[in-house]
């Protein structure tokens, strides 16, 4: 379930202008990110259920990493070919064909190439607690996200929040966001541990 939260990292016309060149601006001009972020997810009656926190990195297309530190470790890698999710409590990895878990994803958004109106149409959402939000839905009924919200201040992501069929919200809120920094290659790199269990290869 955190994967779908994770897959955690845009646009129509039909947006409020600011909005819009937000977002493009982001996308035209971001091509690696770096951040901390913590998340909480809320059930249909927006009561917090579960949080966790870690530190996150992408390079678009299709290479990211989130590292949950808390409440208990976890993994996640794409390397542009699979998607790694690795538990250590259960010494447990899955992967899968990156293709298959980004497409129309929230990780597309974020981690994908420029190709986002083909996969999303966008709403117009009213500014709130300063930022200025797109609300994005996929395409693709085969996702089990409903629409993705992202918040901006200018030209700087600093929240995303996921809603999926079953009406939970994952709110993801961004700190100490850095654009374009210089991430070692090994970093998007993944091999499963020693004796761990290994799961659709």
């Amino acid at each position: 379930m955190k994967f779908l939260l994770a897959l955690v990292f845009l646009v129509s016309a039909t947006a409020h202008a600011g909005s819009v060149d937000s977002l493009r601006a982001f996308v035209r001009e971001t091509q690696t990110v770096r951040a901390h972020f913590a998340q909480t997810v809320l059930d249909r009656n927006g009561r917090s259920v579960s949080q966790a926190s870690g530190v996150m990195a992408f390079s678009r297309p299709g290479k990211f990493r989130w590292t949950y530190d808390k409440p208990y470790e976890q993994l996640i890698v794409g390397d542009g070919v699979k998607l790694w999710i690795f538990d250590k409590d259960l010494n447990q990895v899955t992967v899968r064909k990156l293709d298959d878990a980004l497409g129309s994803s929230p990780a597309a958004l974020l981690a994908g190439n420029n190709e986002i109106e083909k996969f999303f149409t966008l709403a117009d959402v009213a500014s709130r607690d300063g930022l200025d939000w797109l609300e994005a839905s996929p395409k693709s009924k085969d996702t089990m996200f409903a629409a993705v919200r992202m918040g901006f201040a200018g030209n700087t992501l600093k929240q995303m929040e996921l809603k999926d069929s079953f009406g939970q919200t994952t709110v993801i809120r961004f700190d100490k966001l850095e654009r374009n920094p210089k991430l070692p290659a090994d970093q998007f790199k993944f091999a499963p541990p020693k004796g761990a269990d290994v799961i659709g290869e």
